[in-house]
């Protein structure tokens, strides 16, 4: 049997419920995007489930009296890639007691497995940072406006929630980071501040696109730490749009691709450039995550749309799965393994849970 993790953390107590997991006050809330599992571990040889095109990578778990055990992990394909769109019927639960030579299957159904909504301990916040200094207003001020619409109706949820708000902000030659729209759930309000947007808001011709990156990194790092402080994990996606270099030279190239690479790994970027005279690769730099580039303006709502679509698998390809383990008090620590089976894709990734105090009743 391959090794397991020594332990898990309970990261989260839920508001009214009670958490029957060992606690840590070292808890660590970064998200944990890279290649591999994460928290967890390959599953045992035992239950046969060969090597698959999908990585489960376990960022926490908790367990919940009476009998709930509850794991939030991210998705993705062994490119990195992410995976959203999921559902409860994808997925097969195998657990193994003290008792068991291996794991046997829990069925779906009796147990009540779901995925539930991963704002309980998953919050997401987007920063939408728009070049508008002279070139801009002059010339793509209408198709701006129109792929800014089009990227917050793609990213926000047209009901609103509380787990996803996004800002809008915008730049030119000053030395500021100007706010249009403070962070909201609203994706009415965030259109109307677009829409609001004239060719005479801006008072300086010139570009502080280094200056930008850097404010607007550290928006975003602030914006992580408060949302991890109530005891959830916290996301950010920082969306800059230029159709420039930088002009003002307040900043240097390096201190913004500094400010970048040392952010919190809970930050993704993204990078969208306009036309001709646009450095290629700074933009990919800043854009670590992901970069678009419009030849021209026409194009402009298509990169916008390109740039939306990862963010929003980003954020989706999270999920909180939760089922009613039918171990109770006193059967120790037990494995747990987590299959994920799409039809043409699979995947499955292994932990250990405690059932302390478990009983009947859980739904």
């Amino acid at each position: 049997m391959k090794n397991f993790l020594k332990s898990f953390s309970v990261l989260f107590i839920l508001t009214l419920l009670v958490s029957c997991g060992n606690a840590d006050d070292d808890v660590n809330l970064d998200l944990i995007t890279g290649d591999g599992l994460g928290k967890g571990t390959e599953v045992d040889d035992c239950l046969g489930l060969e090597e698959g095109e999908l990585v489960l990578s376990i960022q926490e778990q908790y367990t919940t009296l009476p009998g709930k055990v509850s794991v939030f992990f991210r998705v993705s394909d062994t490119g990195g890639n992410p995976v959203p769109g999921l559902t409860a019927n994808q997925f097969t639960i195998y657990e193994q007691g003290r008792n068991d030579d291996c794991f046997k299957t829990i069925s779906t159904s009796e147990s009540s497995a779901r995925i539930s909504p991963n704002s309980q301990i998953f919050s997401n916040n987007t920063l939408l940072v728009l070049d508008l200094s002279n070139s801009v207003l002059s010339s793509s001020l209408d198709e701006l406006k129109l792929a800014s619409t089009s990227f917050i109706d793609a990213v926000m949820p047209s009901t609103p929630q509380e787990s996803v708000k996004m800002a809008i902000y915008w730049f030119d030659g000053e030395d500021e980071l100007h706010l249009l729209n403070a962070l909201t759930t609203s994706r009415a309000e965030l259109k109307d501040a677009v829409d609001g947007i004239t060719n005479d808001i801006s008072n300086d011709p010139s570009t502080d696109l280094y200056g930008a990156v850097i404010k607007s990194t550290d928006i975003a790092s602030e914006l992580v730490k408060v949302s991890t402080a109530g005891g959830k994990i916290g996301a950010a996606s920082v969306v800059i749009f230029t159709d420039g270099t930088d002009q003002a030279s307040r900043f240097t190239e390096d201190a913004a691709l500094k400010k970048v690479n040392d952010a919190n790994a809970n930050i993704s970027f993204f990078s969208i450039g306009l036309g001709a005279e646009i450095d290629t690769e700074v933009l990919s730099a800043i854009g670590k995550t992901a970069s678009v580039f419009a030849q021209n303006k026409d194009e402009l709502e298509r990169t916008f749309r390109d740039i939306s679509e990862k963010v929003s698998e980003r954020a989706n390809s999270f999920y909180l799965f939760e089922y009613c383990s039918p171990k109770r008090d006193g059967s120790g620590e037990n494995n747990l393994a987590i299959e994920i089976n799409t039809g043409s894709r699979q995947g499955a990734v292994q932990t250990k849970f405690s059932a302390n105090g478990f009983t009947g009743g859980c739904e």
